[in-house]
């Protein structure tokens, strides 16, 4: 059995801090904190930083556009203490890819696919980091506009494997899924979020829910603050707010003018 050691809060919010500067030092990417995404993969040479804290975890997350219709996505989790012993105290790290298949002409909807690796969180324990690439996993974003683009709906099915780390309960496959709905009431800047995600298989992720509100005030920020929570627990994400910044394009490896 693991022997965990809890990141004090003080810790975890200077070590989040150091992470966002030194990425941002490299201008980086995107991301949010709903766990569902869109089919959307930012021009060529965008990059994007995501940060988000909550009740349950923290997280900086930065995406690169590099090439057309591709995103790379390299991610920090810095996941809280909380009352219950059987979850994760410590720190995780992700990084994955997306590539964008289909636009529809009005640029409203289309069809992604995801891979990577690192979804499960790592451990700090008494003799070191666990190893948090264990988790191998793919999913594919799907956009569908309605009510003359009031109403965005987003499907990610997926799937992912899990290695073996010492207990039979560890390893195993997963279906996963996420759906999101995105109200916008009263034109793009602001909209009501609701979406519902989980695993089911040999290792299972409980079903939870998240809702909250999207302000994107100009094409450079998006601000969103949502609460989340296990279906049939207390536990979950709980509050969180988030702040995504996008930069102008400023590098890619070929065809910065087109996506």
């Amino acid at each position: 059995m693991l022997a965990y050691t809890t990141v004090p809060r003080p810790a975890r919010i200077a070590s989040l801090l150091v992470c966002g500067l030194a990425l941002l030092a490299w201008k980086p990417a995107q991301a949010q904190q709903f766990n569902s995404d869109n089919y959307l993969s930012k021009p060529a040479g965008v990059a994007t930083v995501i940060l988000t804290i909550g009740q349950q975890s923290d997280m900086v997350m930065t995406t690169f556009s590099l090439l057309p219709r591709w995103e790379f996505t390299y991610a920090v989790y810095i996941v809280n203490a909380d009352q219950d012993r059987s979850t994760d105290d410590g720190y995780s790290t992700s990084l994955y890819f997306k590539y964008m298949i289909h636009e529809n002409a009005a640029k409203t909807g289309g069809v992604a696919f995801k891979g990577g690796t690192g979804m499960d969180p790592g451990y700090l324990v008494s003799v070191g980091l666990e190893d948090a690439f264990q988790t191998w996993w793919v999913n594919t974003p799907w956009t569908l506009p309605f009510l003359d683009n009031k109403l965005s709906w987003d499907l990610m099915p997926g799937a992912s494997y899990t290695n073996n780390r010492g207990t039979a309960t560890d390893a195993g496959w997963a279906f996963t899924y996420s759906t999101r709905l995105a109200w916008y009431p009263k034109g793009p800047k602001l909209a009501i979020v609701g979406e519902v995600f989980g695993g089911v298989g040999d290792v299972t992720t409980p079903a939870e829910y998240k809702a909250g509100l999207r302000w994107e005030p100009n094409q450079y920020t998006t601000f969103a603050f949502t609460y989340g929570q296990e279906f049939e627990s207390s536990l979950g994400a709980g509050l969180q707010a988030g702040m995504m910044l996008f930069t102008p394009p400023f590098f890619c490896i070929k065809g910065c003018s087109t996506k």
